[in-house]
């Protein structure tokens, strides 16, 4: 007799080894996983902003689960001796992606309260585009696109040059000017990408969408040189849903909130102007932390535009970024870091100015 009475079959589903229990334990987080999964009870608010950033979540949490059982099962195939910590490991992050997912769902609720809610709409008819880009009808100086025109940035050991290239990109049948963000640290290239913008006949610029390649250089190869890593962000106005997005106004005011950017999970940075009249020394000292003072000096006269960027998909990230009638981005300010980066030199045909770069 196998066991008391009323207890025959009992052995049946107990737990026969240690690698029965991890089992048991990951399929218990996986389904844990599944059922946390909050989009359905939000998406009933009747808002389509926020229905959306609620089914963004669900997609969310199962990304982190896909990603949970993928590190399961490597492992699985690595060394037994290894496998326990390396479950624990995977937990570990499997929690940590879930708790990204719901701050993640926070920020774009807020984001969400901040544009008034409703569906993303953006305007994207060709008839209210210009399509020849050396002859625009209503150029924008904060955010200027003649062709050849080109900056650099530095900061710490990372260059960045910027170049309008005399090529255009036809994108749902608006014409968009392509220009090349090239990225080098310490002299290697770590990022190539191709930035493509719409200008509406108003003067606002608008993101169509772009082309991110990341590189990155290993020490070994013969010869060394930069290996294309991740396209990720990548995105294009009418491809997989994504829809283009407000980069410039033409006529910022104060508090205005609007995205740049929209490619669900992939590509969603957004932007609230918070001065359309900075100058350093001005009314509000904590726009100047870590502003140089004589690129400032140069470049502002109490007219100087000043924009927090940042994305829901890293909440609590921004930076500031500071753009110049005439010229442009000038300077990105990383305030919890401190880090910035600076314009350091401009085509001479794009402002005067630019010849006096960079300062002494």
């Amino acid at each position: 007799m196998d066991g008391p009475p009323g207890c025959s079959g009992r052995k049946t589903v107990m737990i026969r080894s240690k690698r029965e229990m991890r089992e048991r334990l990951w399929i218990f987080a996986a389904v844990a996983w599944v059922s946390l999964a909050p989009g359905s009870a939000i998406a009933a608010n009747g808002d389509a902003c926020v229905e959306t950033a609620a089914y963004q979540q669900s997609a969310c949490e199962a990304e982190a689960e896909d990603d949970a059982f993928v590190a399961r099962a490597i492992c699985t195939n690595g060394p037994e001796d290894e496998e326990d910590a390396c479950i624990a490991e995977a937990l570990a992050d499997g929690r940590a992606a879930r708790r990204e997912c719901r701050q993640q769902l926070a920020a774009r609720k807020q984001l969400c309260g901040a544009l008034g809610g409703g569906r993303y709409d953006p305007d994207f008819d060709p008839e209210n585009f210009d399509g020849d880009f050396s002859n625009l009808t209503n150029p924008n100086p904060y955010f200027p696109l003649g062709i050849g025109y080109r900056w650099v940035y530095t900061g710490g050991d990372e260059t960045v040059v910027v170049e309008v290239r005399d090529e255009t990109k036809l994108i749902e049948g608006v014409t968009c000017i392509v220009v090349n963000d090239r990225v080098e640290i310490g002299g290697e290239l770590v990022e190539d990408t191709d930035d493509w913008f719409g200008q509406r006949e108003s003067g606002d610029v608008v993101y169509c969408g772009e082309q991110v390649k990341d590189y990155e250089t290993f020490a070994g190869d013969a010869p060394e040189k930069p290996e294309l890593v991740k396209i990720d962000g990548s995105f294009k106005a009418g491809r997989d849903g994504a829809l283009a997005g407000t980069q410039f106004l033409v006529s910022p005011q104060v508090g205005d909130v609007y995205r740049q950017e929209w490619s669900p999970g992939n590509a969603e940075d957004a932007a609230r102007v918070l001065s359309t009249s900075y100058g350093f020394g001005g009314s509000d000292p904590d726009l100047d932390a870590f502003v140089p003072e004589g690129l400032a000096a140069l470049l502002c006269n109490d007219d100087c535009v000043v924009t927090n960027e940042f994305s829901p998909i890293e909440p609590g990230a921004f930076a500031r970024k500071y753009y110049a009638a005439g010229i442009g981005l000038f300077l990105e300010v990383h305030p919890d870091s401190g880090e910035i980066v600076a314009l350091v030199g401009c085509s001479a045909e794009l402002d005067a100015r630019c010849n006096s770069l960079p300062l002494p």
